[in-house]
């Protein structure tokens, strides 16, 4: 499952990430896998998605979030 998939007040654990550029950018924010996710909520327009993770929020483009595998 993609974490752009869960729903607000849904939580997963970073598997794996399907985007290499990407996942050094991720990496960088505390999104290291094994790490739980949170979504907290959606912008209005459904775009962006607000996620805690590390103990911080992070706001994430969908197209971004779909890099993350979760398990």
């Amino acid at each position: 499952m993609k974490l752009s998939q869960l729903r607000p007040g849904q939580t997963g654990i970073i598997k794996e990430f399907t985007d290499l550029e990407m996942s050094i950018k991720l990496m960088e924010m505390g999104c290291l896998p094994g790490e739980s996710i949170v979504v907290e909520r959606f912008a209005p327009l459904g775009d962006p998605m607000a996620i805690t993770v590390s103990g911080y929020q992070l706001s994430l483009r969908k197209l971004e979030a779909s890099t993350i595998i979760l398990h």
